[in-house]
């Protein structure tokens, strides 16, 4: 009998593993990745300021799933089969140690991602996968006999037993549009995990300053995240946008990106508490300027930018603080309001919201219901998670998955 002919299209995150599980689980079978840039792993190499945030160390799976905005009940799943200690597990025995930081990012300890990409690289090698690049598809054709013809960008044809698409995200990418029909339309694709333009803002000449915890909404909705928030050139970023900005994913999408952001700045005091808390300092720093003396420990520029923005002017005093501007103070603290006309990438490690609906997979195996033979794994999926080794995560769980089903 002649070896199964295994292909994966994509050489990223989701690719390799399947590939690498597909090898391991099914070694008479010859395993080939097509990945259409010169080089592969490219988003393992830039992810985590170059360190790779392999997964996060949550494992238990009903929690590390609620960091999902989508694909959670699909995920919670397919990680009984392959879980986060089971990702740690792996890299264990391919001589990788894994290191966790506070809070939770799990990371190699020899801090590079160059450790996650030559350990793939190595056991692809040692597996005898071929590595084809420069490789892009145009079309994947089923045949009669079960195979199926991949028609690549150079015009050269390919005969699969089996097809793994693990291509990334989209529109990043590239078009969907050369996959085979699935039984449900695809879910229009839209970024996520992306930073806030705010062109108007008062706030820009503090590009660098960032809080601890601050609560930012979407006006008009009910998209709320708290979390530590930087203050940028272009607008607002840090974990609070990011995590708004996935769980909002297509609700900003549909408004093209154009709304009005809500920044609470104290968000662990009530209205009442913080005109509790002026009212104090007020009486105990009543010969101290304003701009220079703040009760809440915020950064002593954005201290100056929310109080001027209240209409306090330099050098007055706490004592000759006049009620009116004491009320648009606390409103500058909790209900700061910014045009937001536009996002953008938040240094290469954008998402996808949306893709293959994995109810048109089987769950046991990702293998398409009505097209038998092919496969889906990674950011193809419509799943997609917040910043935190999430979305790796649901690269090894959904590769491994596929790839050892691949040759069945």
């Amino acid at each position: 009998m002649a070896a199964l002919r295994l292909y994966v299209i994509g050489g990223g995150a989701a690719g390799f593993f399947g590939a690498i599980t597909a090898a391991q689980t099914h070694p008479t079978a010859t395993v080939t990745i097509l990945e259409k840039n010169r080089t592969v792993l490219n988003k393992v190499r830039i992810s985590g300021g170059g360190r790779c945030n392999v997964t996060h160390a949550c494992f238990d799976n009903r929690q590390l799933v609620r960091h999902y905005p989508r694909g959670e009940k699909p995920l919670k799943s397919l990680l009984t089969q392959f879980s986060a200690s089971d990702t740690v597990d792996w890299f264990n025995r391919q001589g990788v140690a894994l290191k966790t930081e506070a809070d939770g990012r799990m990371f190699p300890t020899t801090n590079t991602s160059e450790t996650i990409i030559d350990c793939f690289l190595d056991a692809a090698d040692q597996l005898g996968i071929d590595i084809r690049t420069s490789c892009g598809v145009e079309s994947i054709t089923p045949s009669a006999d079960g195979s199926w013809q991949i028609k690549l960008l150079t015009g050269e044809s390919l005969t699969a037993d089996r097809v793994l698409i693990a291509t990334g995200g989209y529109p990043q990418r590239g078009s969907y549009d050369w996959i085979p029909e699935q039984a449900d339309e695809l879910i229009t694709p839209v970024p996520s995990l992306f930073t806030l333009n705010a062109p108007a803002s008062y706030l820009l000449p503090l590009a660098g300053v960032s809080v601890p915890m601050a609560a930012v909404s979407v006006v008009g909705t009910k998209q709320e995240q708290r979390g530590p928030l930087l203050l940028t050139h272009w607008g607002f970023s840090g974990p609070a946008v990011l995590r708004l900005s996935a769980w909002a994913a297509r609700d900003l999408a549909q408004v093209d990106y154009q709304f009005t952001l809500r920044v609470n700045w104290v968000p662990d005091q009530n209205e009442a508490q913080l005109r509790a808390t002026v009212q104090s300092f007020r009486q105990q720093n009543g010969r101290k300027q304003i701009f220079t003396q703040n009760p809440f420990g915020l950064p002593s520029r954005l201290w100056q930018a929310l109080a001027t923005e209240a209409g306090i002017v330099d050098e007055q005093r706490w004592a000759d603080l006049p009620a009116k501007p004491v009320n648009r103070l606390i409103e500058s603290l909790t209900n700061s309001r910014f045009a937001i006309t536009g996002k953008s990438t938040f240094k290469d490690e954008f998402v996808t919201c949306g893709g293959i609906d994995p109810a048109t997979l089987n769950l046991q195996t990702l293998e398409s219901r009505n097209q038998p033979g092919l496969f889906f794994a990674g950011e193809v999926l419509n799943i997609d998670g917040i910043t935190g080794g999430f979305n790796f995560q649901n690269a090894w769980t959904t590769g491994y998955i596929a790839g050892k089903n691949l040759g069945v």
